[in-house]
This record gives C-alpha cells, sequence and structure tokens, in this order.
C-alpha cells in the first residue's frame, strides 16, 4: 500500500490530466524535463564585413532540409525573397528542378554584401513536431552582443519573426518594432538598428511579392541594394 501521494508515471500522463489538475501541472514539468534538447546544429555565418545580421529563431528539423545551411526548408521564401529584391527574380537561389536552394550561389552572394547569418537559440525544445516557431521553447539564448563583437562593422539587425523579435528585445531590453520599421538602440558604443521584417514562412499571411517590398525598403535605407 502507498503511503501519501501516489507515484507518478508518464505513460498515465493524459489520462489522469482530464481529472487532476495537480498531476497533470506536475507531469507536465517532469515530461518537459525530460524531452530532447536540441542545439544549434550550424556555426553562426559571419563575414568579416558584414553590416547586417539576420537572426531567424531555430532551424527547422533536419528531416525538412534541402541543404545545409540557414533557412533550408524549400517551402521557406527567404531565398526566394532575396532574390526577387537583388536581382528581380525570385527563382534566383532556386534550382527548381532539383527541388533545392543553390547554397554556393547564397554563400558567395552573403560574403559579396556582407550580410551574417545566425539565430536567437542555441538550444530549444520543441513543444510539438512542426517547424512552427509557436512551439518553440528557447532553452538557451543565444549570446548576440557576442557574435556583434565579432562583426565589429555591423549596425543592423534584421528579424524575421515574432519568436526572433520577442527573444531579441528581451536580451536588449528594448521596445519591438513594428513589422517594416525600426527601434534604434545602443551596444556599448555602437548606435545599432533592429529592424522588424514579415516572416518569409508561408504561414505568414501576405504574398512573396509584398514581402519583399518590405524587404527592399529595409536593403535600400542601408545602402545595400
Amino acid at each position: 500500500m502507498f503511503m501519501g501521494r501516489p507515484p507518478i508515471f508518464l505513460s498515465s500522463f493524459l489520462p489522469v490530466c482530464r481529472y487532476s489538475p495537480y498531476l497533470c501541472t506536475h507531469r507536465t514539468i517532469g515530461y518537459r524535463r525530460i524531452m530532447n534538447v536540441e542545439q544549434h546544429p550550424l556555426k553562426p555565418f559571419l563575414p568579416a564585413n558584414a553590416r547586417l545580421l539576420m537572426l531567424g529563431s531555430f532551424p527547422p528539423q533536419q528531416k525538412r532540409w534541402c541543404m545545409d545551411f540557414y533557412y533550408p526548408n524549400f517551402i521557406n521564401d527567404m531565398w526566394r525573397i532575396v532574390g526577387q529584391v537583388f536581382f528581380g527574380d525570385r527563382n534566383h537561389f532556386v534550382d527548381v528542378a532539383a527541388k533545392r536552394f543553390r547554397k554556393e550561389m547564397i554563400v558567395d552572394f552573403l560574403n559579396e554584401r556582407g550580410i551574417a547569418l545566425y539565430d536567437t537559440a542555441t538550444s530549444i525544445r520543441r513543444l510539438q513536431d512542426n517547424a512552427s516557431d509557436k512551439y518553440l521553447e528557447v532553452v538557451e539564448p543565444t549570446d548576440v552582443r557576442g557574435l556583434l563583437r565579432q562583426i565589429p562593422h555591423c549596425r543592423a539587425i534584421v528579424t524575421t519573426g515574432q519568436k526572433a523579435t520577442d527573444t531579441l528585445c528581451e536580451t536588449f531590453d528594448i521596445q519591438a518594432p513594428t513589422v517594416g520599421s525600426y527601434s534604434p538602440f545602443q551596444l556599448e558604443e555602437r548606435p545599432m538598428r533592429l529592424y522588424r521584417m514579415p516572416s518569409s514562412s508561408r504561414a505568414y499571411p501576405l504574398s512573396l511579392e509584398k514581402k519583399a517590398v518590405f524587404y527592399a525598403a529595409m536593403f535600400a535605407d542601408l545602402g545595400m541594394v
């Protein structure tokens, strides 16, 4: 016979949760502790001449990748937006037949233009089996200050989604800009801007062409296009 509170078994999590708020709360905590923590699979991409740091939230699961680089999901439109802005061709960086992005072209372009890439989290938990930022729990935020010290010419950061924006604003204690605008802030003695762009995910309710207009305005504002 058990004395006191009965033991908690994760295998019976769902049925008991329906009837016992106490057990549900504590089992949820225990379950989240044993969930896999994912470490960021990519190194920061930091060209020495970087003037802009683009920060997403975290890469999707590798089963969704079509290349070993940032924004690797073929149905994410980031590289189509960039192709449209700089070359007037959404498929400039796309191998349509192979259904993949042209990594070498992208890397050469980023090095030439001085665009750095990373994400606002270095480790996360996925609360659901999908690519949505909504279900990412940030375990360890990125040391963005440390990244910026490695790219001393950088004067602007752009976030490409709500999760990334929220994480960065918390890091620097700044007000989130509205989509298409920026908030100024100071990093040590360096004046910086935080731009907020519409998400390149197709779940974001805006056409690629309209998203490209926002991005083009930002790049023009920075003298990069």
